[in-house]
């Protein structure tokens, strides 16, 4: 089994975009990439505006070379909404009518009328099914970090080798996990690799330190009860104490980010938009002005095809 984070937090966007491969199967998972609009009241730098061509690059080039792409929910960041992307696909979503509301119900209704004509699109949720030695197992909805919040739910894709003895699961936004049910789920699935966003110490002020605490010790129980390693990125990683934040992680040794998974630098350029900024030597446009440049430049541009190259021992 084969995978490879596309984009992440700690590659520059907003993203948890991955590629992987078992046995026949190439499945794009999560093929979404943005940027805050806003931090520290400041719009993205030119940095993070060229992480993000670059994301856009990488997903469109493995999304060439999928025969699945899965989509966990419905947030800007874990989907595009041009059909490209998915024509000519197999398409596993999270369910827009179940355990989902607002706007994520709306964006989901949108793009499954959007791929009707362009991919078979297919409900997601608790589905189970195997071909050969490979086995896909995909949750029922869990939630997007604290139960009962507005941010809804998202759909865990476990990918089994049963050749290799391999289970990778990929639980997007669980934010560490925050939940109780989450956790139990993830010890269940027994991964030997776990890809999952981190507890969101950014926002500890709103969800308080008790509650980070616990998103960190369901990981450790995880990592104890199992023995998997974890990619841990997105939310936790925009956190500019990220590393000391989260050192009981890190140093069980099984804890790194998308980036050191992929053997580079931590990039995390959001965390770092204020020194950013400074560097550039000019003042900020003003946060509300962001929504311009953000029109000229769509959340899911669909750019070239970068060449392949080896980076870190990886495919990159």
């Amino acid at each position: 089994m084969r995978v490879l984070p596309l984009a992440a937090d700690s590659l520059g966007v907003r993203s948890m975009a991955t590629y992987v491969e078992a046995g026949r199967l190439r499945v794009l998972i999560d093929p979404g990439a943005t940027l805050a609009p806003s931090r520290f009241t400041m719009p993205p730098s030119d940095a993070e505006w060229e992480a993000l061509r670059r994301a856009n690059d990488r997903i469109s080039a493995y999304a060439a070379r999928a025969t699945v792409v899965f989509v966990s929910h419905y947030h800007d960041d874990h989907f595009r909404s041009e059909p490209v992307t998915y024509a000519g696909r197999r398409v596993l979503a999270k369910d827009p009518l179940r355990m989902v509301a607002g706007v994520q119900a709306k964006r989901g209704a949108e793009l499954w009328k959007t791929l009707e004509a362009h991919a078979r699109v297919e409900r997601a949720d608790s589905l189970i099914e195997r071909d050969g030695d490979v086995e896909l197992r995909v949750s029922s909805p869990l939630p997007h970090g604290i139960e009962g919040t507005t941010l809804g739910y998202v759909v865990a894709l476990t990918i089994v080798d049963h050749a290799e003895r391999q289970r990778f699961v990929f639980a997007s936004d669980v934010q560490g996990p925050l939940s109780a049910v989450a956790a139990a789920w993830l010890v269940q699935e027994r991964p030997t690799l776990a890809y999952l966003s981190g507890p969101p110490s950014y926002i500890e002020h709103e969800l308080g330190a008790p509650a980070i605490d616990r998103a960190i010790d369901n990981l450790l129980r995880l990592v104890e009860r199992t023995g998997c390693q974890v990619i841990m990125d997105h939310h936790a990683v925009r956190d500019a104490r990220y590393e000391s934040r989260f050192a009981r992680l890190w140093d069980t040794g099984k804890v790194v980010t998308a980036a050191r998974y992929c053997g580079l630098a931590d990039a995390s350029l959001e965390r770092r938009r204020r020194e950013l900024w400074s560097e550039a030597r000019k003042p900020p446009a003003k946060a509300g002005a962001v929504s311009g440049t953000m029109a000229r430049v769509p959340r899911n541009t669909t750019t070239r095809v970068p060449t392949t190259r080896r980076q870190g021992g990886r495919l990159w």
